[in-house]
């Protein structure tokens, strides 16, 4: 429990998965970029050009990885369209791409676009009620005629957690290469993407891991691929012991560093150095011990107290992530009725309201007022007064 380190908005902020809060220590350390540019001005790359492949020790520990098999670089979308320009190599009839029907839809308009360019289909495994995924209908669109499959490890809007390991053997007995978006699980729940031999992975970086809005994304290459050339290479992937030789060619640079490409803010990778600083000093797998109790303790909350609405998330620890959605009819009236309460949920379209009890800063009190504010909003039917004013879609 970090929750002093945070300087949190007012009242019980529980968007913590969609948008981090900023630490003290995030503050301090884009302030000391900031200075650095103030004093030194280009003279600060001497210390900045390496940062990012400095942040990944850190990184790797949370997702399973050796330090050399991760990197800060990019967005989620601009990872995912350079390790698809890299890993999907549809030959003959081995060129369709199996995704859930509930993946994030940035990951979707880069898998379609990618098959398009191959006359190949984007297969979605269905959903049989609209808000998780029953693995068996993934495991039955991976046949062989398909080239890759993108695998969220938490969906975004349900929590469910899908079981990697499984997943990725199943892919690979038919010769699919895996990817995998950690977007809704990095931060609160532990990756073994080395060990699951896992081929690549993206993610973000400010909502767990509270790096700040827009800040860096990062991926993740199999040392098993290490000797395949990026797909989209570019400046800052080169070999950054030959980078200003400024040669016309490319030299790759080791491991997932190599899939870096234009020149990262310092001041923004400082928002992930700050971020990490907790992370590297409890440890993923405590935090994630303190993420099911808390949302243990809420679901039981919500159960005793909620008859009117239905929690949509898995039950089973081993099958949720961060975060709790409820169902309910009027989900975003009650969001914008919560927030006005000073009670920071989110909303997700049709009938979602989506609240994380974050390991770091959250209170199992703070749970237990957000429970007694949506009863008394579901009993007096006061969150009806919002609604000519369906406006928070964030």
């Amino acid at each position: 429990m970090r929750r002093s380190e945070f300087i949190l908005p007012e009242g019980i902020y529980l968007d913590g998965n969609s948008l981090g809060p900023i630490s003290h220590f995030t503050r301090a350390c884009m302030e000391k970029r900031l200075q650095e540019w103030q004093d030194h001005a280009v003279k600060g790359w001497e210390d900045w050009f390496t940062l990012p492949e400095r942040l990944s020790p850190t990184l790797a520990a949370l997702v399973g990885a050796k330090p050399e098999e991760v990197i800060t670089t990019g967005t989620i979308t601009q990872n995912l369209h350079s390790l698809l320009g890299t890993f999907y190599r549809p030959t003959g009839a081995k060129k369709h791409i199996v995704a859930t029907s509930l993946d994030f839809p940035t990951d979707l308009y880069a898998l379609k676009s990618w098959a398009d360019r191959h006359d190949a289909e984007l297969r979605l495994a269905p959903s049989r009620d609209g808000y998780t995924i029953e693995e068996e209908d993934l495991e039955n669109l991976l046949t062989d005629d398909v080239a890759l499959v993108l695998l969220p490890v938490v969906l975004y809007a349900s929590g469910q957690l899908l079981d990697i390991a499984r997943l990725t053997q199943k892919a690979h007995e038919k010769g699919i290469v895996v990817g995998v978006d950690a977007a809704h699980s990095i931060g609160s729940v532990p990756h073994q993407l080395h060990d699951q031999q896992v081929d690549f992975a993206v993610w973000c970086t400010y909502k767990y891991l509270n790096a700040g809005p827009g800040a860096p994304g990062g991926l993740f290459v199999h040392e098993k691929h290490f000797d395949v050339m990026p797909g989209l290479p570019g400046w800052w992937g080169n070999d950054k012991h030959t980078a200003f030789e400024m040669k016309p060619f490319y030299r790759k640079g080791h491991g997932a560093a190599a899939y870096q490409t234009g020149t990262l803010s310092p001041i923004a990778l400082a928002g992930v150095e700050g971020g990490l600083k907790p992370f590297a000093e409890l440890g993923i797998e405590a935090i994630r011990e303190r993420s099911l109790q808390l949302t243990e303790h809420f679901m039981h909350l919500i159960d005793e107290h909620l008859p009117e609405v239905e929690i949509v998330t898995p039950r089973a620890q081993a099958r949720r992530g961060g975060h709790v959605s409820i169902r309910h009819p009027d989900a975003q009236l009650l969001s914008l009725a919560l927030r006005d309460r000073g009670i920071i949920p989110d909303f997700r379209v049709p009938d979602l309201v989506r609240m994380a009890p974050v390991a770091l800063y959250n209170t199992p009190e703070e749970l237990e007022n957000t429970v007694q504010v949506l009863r008394e909003l579901l009993e007096s039917k006061a969150y009806l007064e919002y609604a000519n004013k369906k406006t928070q879609v964030v």
